[in-house]
């Protein structure tokens, strides 16, 4: 049996030609595994002399691509990397044959973080599609999956671990706490800010204005152009203020001298005043919420926005003011969803709002769900997650807060006019975690309860090197969730976080989030040991 091969890559040429030799080395693997279980690979693109790499690198490029495919002819699409789905979905959405999104199990490349955004831009576009992951193609799961996609075209993730939201299974208090949240919080609306959308070839992070509407948000779609012409009006003597304000909490900052390859002082003042203008901006259009798309675009005017997140996602962050001298959202965080994944933006304002309404600290972020391995030491014996977001995670979520928080370069091939992350290890805890998602043309939440654990500092430092060091981390434990159950049902590269008191009151809080969610229309499932 034939089956075709194709690779969506980065826009970037710098990632593409970094990342090309794991992507071959990944592909020569699946080959093999596939040959041995009776079929043959492919590859429906060729490697390009003159680019030195052989993903799909645009929309364009993806449509010629799939012109020259037999459109019933069973497809893998085989991912090591970061890509754009964007780059192949105009192919899969018309593509008859049998589907299968396959990626490496890696920290250095992430592969699965790539394939688990083009099956969350799938799910949304109502593509059929069945997925794999491995770390080197020979395993039993993999290979027992893989014969069985090649006989029946299918692959049946485990679901065992997802129930449906009950209300008869929540506690009357709980659901009418939840209820009542989401019922005022529907009356009285919010406003959603949009600085630009589609980040990275995100389509699963673009909520079509139908679905959000019955939630009570609205978008205010606003423009990238206006946050930099915004930043020009800044004064160097408040971005100053900022900075200050920041060294006296205790943050670090990892400055150099090299434009080009570390963080500056300079870079960190242009980052203070991005912070300022988005605050401005935000209050001048009444937004609940925003989200920076940041790249691409903005990448090649400024600094990276990463630090500015980070810093609107907390509570406690340096204070803003209008040009009438007036303090803007004073004591409160501006919810940040980070690369414009509006998913995250309702799950992120619902959450500080919700949580605050409790008596309880708000803040909250996504991650990526970048990796993981199983860890036994320390009173740990389970699968621990490695959740990374590039910058954007609140002091608030690390040990020490800001004294613990530093800000790094971004790296280069991603950040040419580098700006800094906000750095932190996640303090231990009890968490909520959660994903909203569109499916089958409706809002849909999976979420369940966790745990943020401390790991040794060597193990924590192997795991921050093998993916990338300058990103905030949160290491996790998912509670009766396995890897193969997440990543079998997970429609999306991100997760939310949100600390709770204990495990008693993360169950708590997760069942009254669920309730909420329901009343705004979003349909919940619980996914592992939530007490319901």
């Amino acid at each position: 049996m034939n089956i075709y091969l194709v690779a969506s890559g980065d826009l970037r040429l710098s990632a593409n030609q970094v990342c090309w030799d794991a992507q071959a080395q990944m592909e020569q693997l699946l080959s093999e595994a596939v040959a041995e279980a009776g079929g043959k690979i492919i590859r429906a693109h060729a490697y390009d002399e003159q680019k030195q790499h052989g993903f799909i690198d645009s929309q364009k490029m993806g449509m010629q691509v799939f012109k020259n495919i037999d459109p019933t002819a069973p497809l893998i699409v085989a991912e090591s990397v970061w890509q754009y789905s964007h780059h192949v979905l105009a192919g899969l959405i018309t593509h008859q044959g049998p589907i299968l999104t396959v990626a490496n199990w890696s920290g250095e490349w992430p592969g699965l973080v790539g394939m688990l955004n083009l099956n969350g831009s799938l799910t949304k576009a109502g593509v059929e599609y069945s997925t794999l992951w491995s770390v080197d193609f020979s395993d039993d799961f993999f290979k027992s999956n893989l014969k069985n996609w090649l006989q029946t075209a299918t692959v049946q993730p485990d679901l065992s671990h997802v129930k449906a939201f009950d209300k008869a299974l929540i506690p009357a208090d709980e659901l009418a706490k939840g209820t009542a949240f989401a019922k005022a919080f529907r009356k009285e609306k919010a406003i959603m800010g949009v600085f630009d959308e589609g980040c990275m070839g995100m389509f699963n992070a673009i909520v079509p204005d139908h679905l959000l509407h019955p939630t009570g948000i609205y978008k205010e779609r606003l423009s990238q152009s206006s946050l930099y012409a915004k930043m020009l009006t800044v004064k160097d003597e408040e971005a100053e203020a900022v900075l200050a304000w920041l060294l006296d909490k205790g943050m670090q900052f990892d400055w150099g001298t090299d434009e080009a390859t570390q963080l500056t002082r300079n870079q960190t003042l242009l980052q203070c005043k991005m912070y300022i203008a988005a605050v401005r901006i935000a209050a001048e259009f009444g937004c609940d919420t925003i989200g920076i798309q940041y790249q691409q675009g903005l990448k090649d005017l400024v600094p990276a926005s990463d630090l500015v997140e980070g810093l609107l996602n907390n509570q406690n962050r340096p204070p803003v003011f209008d040009e009438a001298g007036n303090e803007l959202f004073a004591g409160e965080a501006l919810p940040h969803f980070n690369e414009v994944d509006e998913c995250a933006g309702i799950d992120a304002l619902v959450t500080y709002n919700l949580w605050r309404s409790m008596g309880l600290k708000g803040e909250n972020t996504l991650h990526d769900l970048r990796y993981g391995e199983h860890y036994k030491n320390n009173g740990i014996d389970g699968f621990v997650w490695v959740f990374l977001i590039s910058g954007a995670a609140p002091p608030e979520h690390f040990v020490g807060g800001y004294e613990g928080t530093s800000s790094e370069r971004q790296p280069e091939m991603y950040f040419r006019l580098g700006g800094g992350s906000v750095k932190g290890v996640s303090k231990p805890g009890s968490i909520v975690w959660s994903r909203i998602y569109v499916m089958d043309d409706a809002l849909h939440c999976d979420m369940g309860i966790g745990e943020s654990v401390d790991l040794p500092k060597e193990e924590l430092d192997r795991r921050w090197n093998m993916t990338t060091p300058q990103w905030p981390i949160m290491n996790a434990v998912l509670k009766g969730v396995s890897r193969d159950q997440m990543m079998g049902r997970h429609k999306a590269n991100h997760i939310q976080v949100v600390y709770a008191e204990n495990e008693a009151e993360a169950n708590k809080c997760c069942r009254i989030k669920a309730a909420a969610l329901q009343e705004l229309g979003i349909q919940v499932h619980f996914c592992g040991d939530v007490a319901v």
